[in-house]
């Protein structure tokens, strides 16, 4: 898979697993693992960059006397969700279109 369209889709995995509630690193990765793999060195740069994007929030809480950071979906972030929605519709027509191609 094209690394760039890979990387686009595992933003939305994570945004997609928080979008219902907060979450934290460790439970976002089980969270998506079932669909996609996924792992912390994987899974950190894409939350600081979606950080970066301010499609979530980060907010630091104590847990078991360490600090734990929780990632919060923003209303852009939500938006970009609908987006993909929106990408991956015409990406599913694009395929159709190559699948019945190579039919021929």
């Amino acid at each position: 898979m094209d690394v760039q369209m890979k990387r686009g889709m595992l933003d939305v995995c994570v945004l997609a697993a928080i979008q219902s509630e907060d979450s934290y690193g460790y439970q976002i990765i089980k969270d998506v693992k079932p669909y996609v793999e996924i792992s912390e060195s994987t899974l950190y740069p894409i939350l600081r960059r979606l950080e970066e994007g301010r499609l979530l929030t980060v907010r630091s809480v104590e847990h078991n006397g360490r600090l734990r950071k929780y990632y919060h979906i923003t209303d852009a972030g939500r938006a970009r969700i609908e987006e993909f929605k929106g990408d991956w519709k015409e990406m599913e027509s694009i395929y159709r279109f190559i699948i019945r191609e190579g039919d021929k």
